[in-house]
């Protein structure tokens, strides 16, 4: 690996430092320096506390965010080592951007740092407040407030805001690197192909792109990180080490999150078994079905793979074929439910050993079926997987999400996790608005109040055309900008908590106990 100039653009900071500024800097290279500065923060430390699937409960059999990170750090560093290790695809990336494993495993390491309390079902409870409460039009997203936090919100870093990371390693984690709305112009969203995430949420249209990696406030440093960009890739791709981050979580939550659950046992073979069995012993007779028989999936074995087979061909004919979609049914059906499920999973020598070979066998295979594509179709990056392996991770994905994520048990867990979140919202809202309380808030939320009112003020002042409501209206007066600062710091402050402390802190704060809050607010 070359060794790279502290001058060049990737590794261009946008403050300037002291040279004893980086309490973590222990080495020369400036993208080990972000990957180091990434691990030394609170918002990593935290992912400890905040659910993967669901909640941590302290006994260490299930993923939490934390484990989920580094993990996917590993493999992201594996990919990026696999590919610098082929004459060929080096050149290619270099024009490309270039692919630096010290960035690609900083930016896996940072992904998820905006996670909020309770995981994806928070995401979207703090979605919808922020978009109908606070009339934030660009909402709440994990990945927008990643950015948010390595560029804005970490304070414990070598500058007053951010961590101050190379541009590099800031393009990386802009997993969909394009505002809600306004960024870039014209928005991917308007594309007659729409990339991966791009599109409306189904049962919000006019809000923008379900997905997207920045905020109006951050704006100014995705324009800087994705100047490197320019002229190499198209404004809506990712950068070369993006795409092998996006790639890499990829990887591990297909392996990884159906290794948790068969240890605990919700992962059950019969359920499985028959799933995938009867699409492959029905295959002909399932493709013949109308659409309409296959809306009670539940019940009918068969018909959800077969649903996804669909959706596959409808989303992505770029690669789907029923051949290697047959053989990746074939192959999970072999290796998940005949070699590993088969047996309940029991703490013993041998299970945790069949574990084990499974983890490194699929690891092995996956990231062995990683190329380098010049010229990607729209819904996929750079960095991607040959054939046979993409059918197979949309097949261990199904497993999770047909036979974990939609179980009745889950739903009722999540049910009174989404409660909390909003009650909590509107507990921290009344306070900041009491003013008789006002001097005695949590000093962090004091301090995200302050930095939001100046962010938006200064957006209204140099940048009024994005400001917009909610419903599209333009955003004027004090008063209104002020309710959009106090909005973000507000869910600023609910993501960064930990699963254990957003529950904690609403029954300190609604008298549900009598217990002194002992926890001070370092995040």
């Amino acid at each position: 690996m070359r060794m790279v100039e502290q001058n060049e653009p990737r590794t261009r900071r946008r403050d300037g430092e002291s040279a004893d500024a980086g309490f973590s800097d222990l080495i020369g290279s400036p993208f080990r320096v972000d990957r180091d500065r990434i691990a030394a923060s609170p918002f990593f430390a935290r992912l400890g506390g905040v659910t993967q699937v669901v909640s941590p409960s302290g006994s260490g059999l299930l993923h939490n965010r934390l484990t989920h990170s580094l993990k996917v750090g590993q493999v992201a560093r594996a990919i990026a080592e696999r590919v610098a290790s082929v004459p060929e695809s080096r050149t290619l990336v270099d024009k490309l951007g270039g692919c630096d494993a010290d960035v690609v495993e900083a930016a896996a390491l940072g992904h998820d740092l905006g996670h909020p309390p309770f995981g994806h079902l928070g995401e979207q409870v703090l979605d919808r407040i922020a978009r109908h409460r606070y009339g934030l039009a660009d909402g709440f997203e994990g990945n927008a407030q990643s950015f948010r936090i390595v560029t804005t919100t970490e304070s414990g870093g070598p500058t007053p805001r951010g961590l101050n990371l190379t541009a590099a390693t800031r393009a990386a984690v802009l997993k969909y690197p394009w505002a809600r709305l306004h960024y870039p112009d014209p928005h991917p969203s308007t594309m007659p192909v729409l990339p991966r995430g791009a599109g409306e949420p189904a049962d919000a249209p006019g809000t923008g792109s379900s997905k997207f990696s920045a905020y109006v406030t951050e704006l100014a440093d995705v324009e800087e990180a994705r100047a490197l960009c320019a002229g190499r890739i198209e404004p809506w791709q990712q950068s070369v080490e993006a795409s092998v981050m996006d790639l890499a979580d990829d990887i591990a939550y297909a392996i990884h999150d159906i290794q948790d659950f068969h240890r605990i046992g919700v992962l059950q073979h019969a359920a499985v078994a028959t799933e995938l069995g009867q699409w492959l012993s029905g295959v002909d007779e399932l493709a013949r079905l109308p659409v309409e028989a296959l809306s009670d999936q539940h019940r009918k074995p068969g018909r959800s793979l077969e649903a996804l087979r669909r959706r596959m061909h409808a989303k992505d004919a770029w690669v789907a074929d029923d051949e290697a979609f047959a053989r990746a049914v074939a192959r999970v059906r072999a290796e998940l439910v005949d070699d590993l499920l088969a047996i309940p999973f029991d703490g013993s020598v041998e299970a945790e050993q069949a574990m084990a070979a499974f983890s490194a066998r699929w690891m092995a295979r996956l990231v062995g079926g990683v190329l380098v594509d010049p010229e990607p179709p729209v819904r996929t990056g750079h960095i991607t997987l040959r054939p046979a392996q993409w059918h197979e991770v949309q097949v261990l994905k199904f497993v999770h999400v047909r036979f974990v994520l939609q179980r009745a048990d889950l739903a009722l867990h999540q049910r009174g996790q989404a409660r909390m979140i909003a009650d909590l919202v509107d507990a921290l809202d009344d306070w900041l608005t009491d003013r008789d309380e006002a001097r005695r808030l949590p000093r962090r939320l004091h301090d995200l109040v302050t930095l939001a009112r100046e962010q938006y003020t200064r957006l209204a002042e140099d940048a009024p055309d994005l400001l917009v409501g909610a419903t599209g209206e333009q955003v004027t007066g004090k008063d209104a900008v002020w309710n959009l600062a106090r909005g973000r710091a507000v869910i600023d402050f609910v993501a960064s908590l930990t699963d254990r402390q957003a529950a904690a802190l609403l029954d300190g704060i609604t008298g549900r106990t009598t217990e002194p809050w002992s926890e001070s607010f370092v995040l």
